[in-house]
């Protein structure tokens, strides 16, 4: 039954992004779909591995919505500094620690830094990432916090 639902997903996610509804598109999206199943399967009998998705929709749709608004923030701080005649680019790296209690609230928190204009998590460690800011001031380190604390509120407590 997974099989076939994330069969269905992946279909109309082909065909809601490709747009084009003719013949040979389409089996090629069917084409993509036997694929991709085929090779999960195939991880599936490997390791039997699989993320729990504990997560708390509310929150997980409050935060996504935050995070569109900070990401558009963010790209805007960034074309004044390429638009700017002096460049003014302050780059730095620096640790920045995480409170996720899973492997999916702390790939939330990367990915969120990571799709963040101007950061990049570079290094993950046992209790903290890597982070590089190619305009760095000292408000990045309770932006992230503030990233940080909003992820954690994501998670399911059973996680």
């Amino acid at each position: 039954m997974r099989t076939i639902g994330a069969a269905i997903i992946l279909m109309a996610l082909w065909l809601l992004l490709s747009g084009i509804y003719k013949p040979m598109i389409i089996g090629f999206g069917v084409a993509s779909v036997l694929v991709v199943l085929l090779v999960v399967r195939r991880m599936d009998a490997a390791d039997d591995d699989r993320v729990e998705l504990r997560l708390k929709p509310f929150e997980t749709a409050k935060y996504v919505v935050w995070l569109m608004v900070e990401i558009a923030k963010a790209n805007w701080a960034v074309t004044k500094i390429i638009l700017s005649p002096n460049m003014p680019i302050r780059q730095h790296l620096f640790a920045i620690p995480f409170s996720q209690r899973t492997d999916l609230g702390q790939v939330i928190f990367a990915n969120s830094i990571t799709l963040t204009p101007g950061t990049i998590t570079i290094e993950t460690e046992s209790d903290d990432f890597l982070v590089h800011a190619v305009s760095y001031s000292d408000s990045d380190l309770e932006a992230l916090a503030d990233m940080d604390r909003r992820v954690t509120a994501t998670e399911s407590e059973g996680g």
